[in-house]
């Protein structure tokens, strides 16, 4: 109960935050040039100006900018995301479409990093100064790094383009048809280059932070006293080193969240993903107002439901901060 307790506060405590994002956001992108009906009339080729202003009553772009702040507000309390101008449906509609490929790409991403960084920073730090933990970080350096879009463009090139063994991008072949277990397959292929992609940078920087905090771990008075007890050094490591040594990862996973949602914009766009990275970049560029505040609004929510999930983790790991809560 408690540990609900405690996350049902941060949970609360992240309302006043997402509306801060958004009123943020919204007056950020009342400051750009041009609008969703400038976008509309250079699609068409042009148009005259009584076109532009109906145009601009009918999205409600004539009003000033608290009417127009204040009606978003209130439709986002309704859970309205608007229309999209320029896909020509409901926002909510067209984030759903797109939401999918982005959840894997960030599932399997986060998993590839903190599974091989933990590994990777526990053979580290247990063969410290030898050449297992050099080799680690020189590879940790090189990849934190290398750009991401690099990774991409190479991957593209050695494992699709020269070797011929993984698709080039895409979520899944257009007209296979297929359905059940062999979709699924398709669409695991189609994403082992991006998570790699993606999740190379966010490796070298869980294994670092494993790396030092084993180090850590491994120095303290309790560990010293489990082998006088003569306890075995593998049990040692598993049993009392690790489970202190994560919550430095733990903590991480929270941090990174946004920072992985913002890689995937390029990620997606390298290897033409329909996720909500690439429909940011296409909203961005076409000016479509409503759907890039719904893109906005979602990916926070995903943002706080990661940090939710955390704090659960946290606490399940961490006895103390139950007995704080």
């Amino acid at each position: 109960m408690r540990i609900l307790s405690l996350a049902g506060r941060r949970l609360a405590a992240s309302i006043p935050t997402l509306f801060l994002i958004l009123i943020g956001v919204f007056l950020l992108l009342q400051f750009a040039p041009g609008d969703t009906v400038d976008a509309m009339m250079a699609q068409m080729g042009g148009g005259d100006a009584a076109t532009a202003r109906e145009l601009r009553k009918f999205y409600g772009l004539d009003l000033s900018i608290p009417m127009q702040l204040g009606n978003y507000l209130w439709r986002l309390i309704r859970l309205d995301l608007g229309f999209s101008s320029i896909y020509g449906k409901p926002v909510a509609t067209v984030i759903l479409e797109r939401l999918p490929p982005t959840i894997l790409l960030m599932t399997a991403s986060l998993s590839f990093a903190f599974f091989f960084g933990l590994l990777l920073g526990v053979i580290a730090a247990r063969g410290v100064n030898k050449w297992p933990d050099t080799l680690i970080s020189t590879l940790g350096l090189v990849f934190y790094a290398t750009p991401s879009f690099w990774f991409g463009l190479m991957a593209i090139v050695v494992f699709s383009i020269y070797l011929q063994w993984l698709p080039a991008g895409g979520f899944e072949d257009i007209g296979a048809a297929q359905t059940g277990f062999g979709r699924t397959i398709d669409i695991a292929l189609h994403l082992i280059l991006p998570t790699l992609t993606l999740g190379l940078i966010f490796l070298a920087i869980y294994l670092r932070i494993m790396r030092a905090s084993m180090l850590e771990v491994l120095n303290l008075d309790f560990v010293r006293t489990a082998r006088a007890k003569g306890l075995d050094e593998t049990r040692v490591v598993v049993k009392h080193v690790l489970r202190n040594a994560l919550l430095p990862m733990v903590t991480l996973i929270g941090l990174q969240a946004g920072t992985m949602l913002g890689g995937s914009v390029v990620v997606e766009s390298v290897f033409s993903l329909p996720g909500l990275g690439r429909l940011a970049y296409e909203s961005v560029v076409q000016r479509d107002l409503n759907t890039l505040l719904g893109i906005v609004f979602v990916s926070a929510l995903l943002v706080i439901l990661v940090n939710f999930l955390v704090d659960l983790l946290y606490a399940r790991l961490d006895p103390r901060i139950q007995a704080e809560a």
